[in-house]
């Protein structure tokens, strides 16, 4: 029996129960609304997708080639669009996830409307959109079900025993769209209390998985951007364990937590450690300090100093009253942010890095697994790196060290067009094509994400057609190049009276009504030019 057949079963027996009272209840009507509402709640989500992950993360440990993936998403729509064009081109979901990023909910959900991704955004953004991304997923799976239940009645109505197999199988082995979301936290919008509160709201809504960074939470600026000012340890690590206790007060027990540094661009820091013996994580922290030695009479009134060895240190203090960390510290300092984070508490690491280079993060990499050998990355192929120089600059590196001649190359201008059809070109691009998987074999990257893809494309492809529709092309544009596309490629949102739920109404309003139903998918719908 499938757990279709045994709602049927449950329900017929129920409305029996009943009698007729319930006589206009149809039993398997009722499985199919069962059937397409799998997740009653976001807890059941959060619970779902976080054994999900749990798998994922157990199978890369064994398999460093079963690496995951995502695309940040700013709009439920957005995300209902990519799991059905997966579903549709890879056949299934597997290793695949949504990522939710505090840019763009900052720079596309705020009621203040485009901020900078620095925290300033209504934090019930965050939540909400969390609620409304798993909100389009399950209407996507709503819709596919109702498709395949409007078969199987012309399956039964035709006397196809085959084909009324075979869709029964479909509907009984029905892969869901919804997948697990890492939904970015930021600092934590406040104190601990404030983390514990978000986070609990964000599980409610479905997450299963919440990346937190290690930035003062009223200073946070966005990862590719200067001006980053990081906090102790010991401040970091009451928030992962403000997170966990969300986790553990709403019964997600594998949560998971994703703990992000911004050391290696963040050369501030806010105040100093505490630290009570040498050696200890404050005094750690604290040793990165860009300091000056002085004697004790040469202290000023107001001077903040640090003892240590029997010497007076004074940090270097700047106007702004943050202190400033030694150049050249940034991968030391990432490497012990990991370490701590992941003997306190976090699941996962999160380095933010100033180019994609596979070398430089297994470095650091490296040095961490010496301590955590399980140590496993989520790391932004970010759209901030300007990937073509980057790895033009590499490929041309690798010539020059490799003896190749060079000399036609202008290594500071390689993203010239003329560059296009070179050798130079050539190995870039391979480069960029097997970076994710060179870096999960590398590098410890255990998920691959674009944060904000999306707020790319959506602004190519507006640009594109405004360009022709706007101008001597007029209509062609849009027929040319998005209906006829979306026909041919088989893009399910040409029939976008279905997308938004019409026939699916229509389905309910018989279930309702029977034969007296007002149904809107008749002959005269132009939906059905698309048949």
């Amino acid at each position: 029996m499938t757990q279709y057949q045994d709602d049927i079963d449950a329900i017929r027996a129920l409305r029996d129960v009943h009698g007729s009272a319930w006589q206009g209840i149809d039993p398997e009507s009722a499985a199919r609304l069962r059937a397409q509402n799998r997740f009653r709640t976001g807890l059941e989500i959060a619970q779902y997708t976080a054994d999900i992950m749990r798998r994922d993360m157990d199978e890369y440990d064994a398999d460093s080639s079963l690496y995951t993936q995502s695309l940040g998403v700013w709009h439920g729509f957005i995300g209902q669009q990519k799991l059905i064009s997966i579903k549709k081109h890879l056949k299934s979901t597997r290793k695949r996830y949504l990522y939710l990023s505090g840019w763009m909910v900052a720079a596309l959900r705020s009621e203040f409307g485009p901020l900078p991704d620095q925290s300033m955004h209504e934090k019930t953004a965050v939540p909400a959109l969390i609620e409304e991304l798993y909100t389009f997923l399950r209407q996507a799976d709503a819709r596919e079900l109702d498709l395949l239940f409007t078969q199987l009645d012309e399956a039964r109505a035709g006397g196809d025993e085959t084909a009324v197999e075979f869709i029964q199988s479909q509907i009984d082995n029905h892969e869901t769209h919804v997948v697990p979301i890492i939904a970015d936290i930021d600092a934590g919008f406040g104190n601990p209390e404030a983390t514990y509160l978000l986070a609990k709201k964000m599980i409610e809504a479905g997450a299963c998985a919440i990346q937190i960074e290690n930035q003062v939470s009223d200073e946070k600026q966005c990862g590719h951007q200067d001006g980053k000012v990081t906090v102790p340890h010991e401040d970091f690590i009451a928030k992962i364990n403000a997170v966990r206790y969300a986790f553990l007060e709403l019964g997600i027990d594998n949560g998971i937590i994703v703990a992000r540094t911004d050391s290696l661009g963040a050369g501030l820091t806010q105040k100093l450690a505490v630290t009570h013996e040498p050696g200890d994580l404050g005094d750690r922290y604290n040793s990165f300090l860009d300091v000056e030695e002085i004697a004790a009479g040469e202290l000023s009134d107001g001077d903040v100093v640090i003892r240590r060895e029997g010497r007076l240190l004074r940090p270097k203090r700047l106007a702004s009253n943050l202190y400033q960390f030694r150049p050249g510290t940034g991968e030391d300092r990432v490497v012990l942010d990991c370490i701590t984070s992941l003997r306190n508490g976090a699941d996962l690491l999160w380095i933010e890095t100033e180019k994609p280079h596979v070398e430089q993060i297994a470095g650091m990499v490296d040095r961490i697994r010496a301590e955590v050998p399980s140590a496993k990355l989520v790391y932004n192929n970010s759209p901030s790196f300007n990937w073509t120089l980057n790895f033009r600059q590499q490929a041309y590196d690798q010539l020059a060290a490799e003896g190749a001649d060079v000399s036609a190359y202008d290594r500071d201008r390689l993203m010239s067009v003329e560059y296009d059809g070179t050798e130079i070109a050539r190995i870039a691009d391979e480069k960029i094509r097997t970076f994710q998987r060179d870096g999960s074999a590398r590098a410890g990257i255990f998920h691959h994400l674009i944060t904000l893809p999306t707020y790319h494309t959506a602004a190519l492809s507006t640009d594109n057609l405004a360009r022709g529709y706007f101008g001597d092309e007029g209509m062609l544009t849009y027929v040319r190049d998005v209906q006829r596309q979306e026909i041919r490629r088989g893009i399910a949102t040409v029939k976008h009276q279905n997308m938004a739920g019409s026939d699916i109404g229509d389905t309910h309003k018989e279930y309702f009504a029977g034969d007296a139903a007002l149904k809107a998918g008749g002959q005269h719908n132009t939906m059905n030019q698309f048949s």
